[in-house]
């Protein structure tokens, strides 16, 4: 195999069918996936497409990964802390991979193929899918030497807590990603906050 499939292409193997191995996607998907060995096209009409032997160890080998990934696999979002390390030089383009992969879910798996709303994905992965969305827009995660986001959960089913130095730009780019926020003031420490969640419609 010449590469490892992306994010989006592991997503139609990964959604195959358990029996019969057959594949949905779109045609550009498809056609990746047969030219990395992956899948083959049936000569016979409808021409659907199915998972080759190589197809079907990959799915069987690789359960679905915890987030939205680089190609290599090992990409995961910045949550923001002290104990965070500074990122290396080829960070900005997996995260532009991993954002690219995460808008390919959406269009695959909400019902409308909509773009413009978090998927179900997102809603079972609040802190991950936030921090990605602001990291992606240029956003830079707290770290021990750098202020700036920090994602957490709360005790709330669809919300996460964002804390920074500045909490109009978060809003702004969460808004924009399809989550719906307001600022809040912790009541114990002070602390102004935001409470986002991802919206529906």
């Amino acid at each position: 195999m010449a590469r490892p499939p992306t994010a989006a292409q592991r997503r139609v193997i990964e959604d195959a069918d358990p029996g019969t191995g057959r594949l949905r996607g779109t045609d550009a998907q498809l056609a990746a996936l047969v030219r990395l060995g992956l899948a083959f096209r049936h000569p016979r009409p409808p021409h659907d497409h199915f998972l080759t032997p190589a197809g079907h160890r990959l799915r069987e080998a690789e359960p679905e990964p915890a987030a939205p990934a680089a190609s290599a696999g090992v990409f995961a979002a910045r949550v923001g802390g002290a104990e965070e390390a500074p990122p290396g030089p080829s960070r900005a383009r997996e995260v532009r991979d991993a954002w690219q992969g995460l808008m390919e879910l959406r269009r695959m798996t909400n019902p409308d193929s909509a773009t413009d709303r978090p998927c179900g994905w997102e809603r079972t992965h609040l802190v991950r899918a936030a921090a990605l969305a602001l990291e992606a827009a240029g956003h830079h995660p707290e770290n021990a030497g750098t202020p700036g986001y920090r994602v957490r959960a709360t005790p709330q089913p669809e919300a996460v807590a964002v804390y920074g130095p500045a909490l109009q730009p978060y809003t702004a780019t969460l808004e924009a990603a399809g989550w719906q926020c307001g600022e809040y003031t912790d009541a114990r420490t002070r602390t102004r906050h935001l409470l986002a969640s991802p919206r529906r419609v």
